[in-house]
């Protein structure tokens, strides 16, 4: 007899999120993925002028802070007929790569390494590293005061979870540096964007700030010491723990679900939209020899187990025609995310993605040698390596910034007056996967806006044809054999880095009957 979990709120995310699965003979046989709050940006942001779309959007989170006005300025970029000078191009680059260090520290140390150790295990530290000790003592006195927060509650461990006293002494050691790279990085984005998170610095045609060569140098000094926690200690942590204690989690390629990985183009190298650091591309059924390029109007929703309605019950909307309208009385709904399908299928975004669809040669070159598989080691060694090579060109850009500086007048922004009537699409490869951003102008006014972002494509629910959406799949066959303890449920997911309050656009008013209830 299947035993059915809800764990509801999942924790050390992003936003609201519900995961129910079926657990048969110690695995998942059946799962649902629930978005359970709505927002309406897009909804609000009809009849405004279109240049407010750039800092209302970006107000859909705080934690990927500037993605959504990027990629909403991208998408104006598009419709004004703008075309970004070289340094606009590059002011974008750097505040996009603070942000993707940044971010991706956060995402593992505070977010996800918990789920993988052992606290008390810190008690046992025998070493003598003066740092160390002091947390091992910090630890120790907080067990006491029964004060362990944030590392509990947690779930119980299980033969992934690590209890060597120097590896967990050591985590949590980088734990806390990691609180304080995230903060350095968000110094960076706002010596260009004014403030982080909720930048005020880009804007359809470039940005609003003209830099000095104070700014450039205060930004090298900041983004250095992220840069040496990227090399120095999160890829160290990453490769040691990867080929090392959690190598059996990886071989085992827990999570994996359809193999399909979708990643857009990233990192402009100049203003021409055809050269780019990450070309991105789609990859179809696992095969790594057969990367297609990215195609726009292969995009499309279905609200088919969405508290949303289609006019005329269309089983899928390309987003340019997009709508958002609430039904909280559907039946066979469950979700307020929509359900994002490429050619018709669900598509996996984020680190795993990107390193599928770029597949660059050193990280390709280590999980084959361990022989890592897709899942959820796989997504934390891919987010680690995106942050290396983020980090490895970060410099050269500031250095190509400063050498424009010296040749004249710096021009960052290509002004252009509002289109009567217009359309245009912006695509942002976001720390947490694929973005898109699609504007409609009218009597230049807003007539639609849509937002298909990172974590709807991953934690979409079923679609028209009742297929799942990726987190569902991924959790197939994940061994949970306490149902009491579902640990690896959580790992699973919190590895794709969920980011509820973009994927949702009202709680809903009735909960199902459950066999079991699990917070987290």
């Amino acid at each position: 007899m299947a035993n059915k979990i809800v764990i509801d709120p999942v924790t050390r995310i992003e936003g609201h999120l519900r995961i129910e699965v079926e657990v048969e003979n110690g695995v998942v046989k059946d799962a649902w993925s629930s978005g359970t709050m709505a927002r309406g940006f897009e909804a609000m942001l009809v009849g405004r002028q279109p240049m407010d779309a750039i800092y209302v959007t970006e107000r859909s989170c705080g934690v990927c802070t500037m993605v959504h006005g990027l990629c909403s300025s991208r998408a104006l970029d598009m419709a004004y007929g703008c075309k970004v000078p070289e340094a606009g191009i590059l002011l974008r680059n750097l505040m996009l790569a603070a942000l993707y260090m940044g971010d991706h520290i956060q995402i593992f140390y505070n977010l996800n390494a918990p789920d993988y150790i052992d606290i008390t295990a810190v008690a046992g530290y025998k070493g003598n590293d003066p740092k160390l000790l002091a947390i091992k003592d910090k630890i120790v006195a907080l067990v006491k005061a029964n004060d362990t927060a944030p590392f509990t509650p947690a779930y119980k461990g299980d033969q992934y979870t690590l209890t060597d006293p120097e590896i967990v002494t050591t985590l949590v050691s980088h734990y806390i540096q990691a609180i304080e790279a995230r903060a350095i990085a968000q110094k960076c984005i706002a010596i260009f964007g004014g403030k982080s998170p909720h930048q005020a610095g880009v804007i359809q045609g470039g940005v609003t700030y003209h830099p000095n060569l104070e700014d450039l140098v205060k930004y090298k000094e900041y983004i250095a010491k992220v840069i040496d926690f990227v090399q120095n200690v999160y890829w160290k942590d990453i490769l040691f723990l990867g080929s090392g204690p959690l190598l059996p989690v990886g071989q085992a390629g827990l999570g994996g679900g359809y193999n399909n990985y979708l990643s857009g183009p990233e990192f402009p190298l100049d203003n021409s939209g055809k050269n780019f650091l990450w070309k991105g591309g789609v990859v179809t059924d696992g095969n790594l020899g057969a990367v297609q390029p990215l195609d726009g109007q292969k995009i499309a929703e279905s609200v088919a187990h969405s508290w949303y309605d289609y006019s005329n019950n269309q089983p899928l909307l390309q987003p340019f025609e997009g709508e958002t309208k609430f039904n909280l009385k559907k039946e066979g709904a469950y979700s307020f995310l929509k359900a994002p399908r490429y050619d018709g299928k669900p598509y996996e975004v984020g680190p795993l993605a990107w390193a599928m669809t770029v597949q660059p040669k050193e990280f390709m070159d280590i999980v084959t040698k361990l022989n890592i598989k897709p899942g959820f080691l796989a997504r934390h060694a891919a987010r680690a390596y995106q942050a290396v090579d983020v980090s490895k060109n970060v410099m050269k850009w500031v250095d190509e910034l400063a050498s424009l500086m010296g040749k004249g007048p710096l021009i960052v922004n290509d002004d252009k007056p509002t289109p009567d009537s217009a359309k245009g699409f912006g695509f942002v490869e976001a720390p947490r996967g694929f973005l898109s951003h699609w504007a409609v102008i009218e009597g230049k006014k807003l007539k639609n806006y849509q937002q298909v972002v990172p974590t709807t494509w991953n934690a979409s629910p079923r679609d028209a044809n009742n297929v799942r959406g990726q987190y569902e799949q991924s959790l197939i066959g994940i061994p949970v054999p306490d149902p009491e303890n579902p640990i690896n449920v959580v790992r699973n997911i919190r590895s794709f880095d969920p980011c509820l309050a973009c994927a949702v656009h009202i709680i809903h008013p009735e909960s199902n009957r459950i066999l079991k209830f699990v917070v987290e």
